[in-house]
């Protein structure tokens, strides 16, 4: 093959790599749940790029993915309670980026802004909650702590991004403060226990003295009865009677005494 022809060969298969990696360098690709920030030459573009497919100057202009996807980081505060106790907490935060602060949170943190603004935020936030309460309180009511840490934090943040939850996984204390607050526990729930007791027994004894008091209204009600009504002495009878054919009995002359008397065999 002659030189010449090598030499335009070559020459086209070089415009041709070219022409491909300038076409790759000026396209690019956003995924979903991110979003782009356009630099060129080290000038950020102040509108981000959505998802999808889009075209760039080629080879000066970058794009740069940011996640707007909710995101969880773990992270650690020490605090004092108002008892002066040392109480360490392990948390979860859980946040995102909105779209309107993507090309802010670039510019400013690179993107990845948990450690340098939401960590710091949500430890100060849970040191002036924990501050307020004493140890046991804390333990007691850590999902109040937890709701006043997360306004506190949401408060200190703004709206350049969005903190959906805070929530505390762990509360340690010293081991003598824990076994304090469960010694003091144990001895509540004996407290309550010991009192549901004597509720108890005194509502049993107010039943019995309902119920005597029932009883003996009853017989005054069925004597008075007795004495205004001398019949309802027969219709006592006629209820309690088992069918059986009762013997009258008469007493001699008019003033005598009878009485109903159950039937027998009197052949026997």
């Amino acid at each position: 093959m002659p030189p010449q022809t090598v030499a335009k060969l070559v020459g086209v298969a070089v415009i041709i790599f070219v022409i491909v990696i300038a076409a790759s360098s000026g396209s690019y690709v956003v995924q979903p749940g991110e979003r782009g920030v356009e630099v060129t030459l080290g000038k950020v573009s102040p509108v981000f790029k959505p998802e999808g497919f889009g075209y760039k100057t080629p080879f000066i202009t970058t794009i740069v993915p940011v996640t707007i996807r909710q995101q969880t980081r773990d992270a650690q505060a020490a605090c004092y309670s108002s008892d002066l106790q040392q109480v360490k907490m392990d948390l979860r935060v859980l946040y995102r980026i909105p779209e309107a602060s993507v090309v802010q949170i670039y510019q400013g943190f690179a993107g990845d802004p948990f450690d340098s603004l939401i960590a710091p935020r949500v430890q100060e936030a849970m040191k002036e909650v924990t501050a307020l309460e004493s140890a046991e309180q804390i333990v007691k009511n850590r999902e109040e702590i937890k709701t006043k840490a997360l306004a506190s934090t949401r408060l200190k943040i703004g709206a350049m991004l969005v903190v959906e939850d805070v929530v505390i996984q762990n509360i340690d204390l010293s081991p003598e403060l824990e076994t304090a607050i469960e010694a003091k526990m144990v001895q509540e729930q004996e407290a309550a226990k010991a009192k549901f007791t004597q509720q108890k027994a005194q509502i049993e004894a107010d039943t019995v003295v309902i119920k005597a008091k029932g009883d003996a209204e009853s017989i005054r009600i069925r004597g008075e009865a007795l004495k205004e009504t001398p019949a309802f002495i027969d219709l006592q009878i006629v209820e309690k009677w088992d069918g059986k054919a009762p013997l009258y009995v008469g007493g001699a002359g008019s003033g005598g005494v009878s009485m109903l008397l159950p039937a027998v065999n009197l052949q026997k």
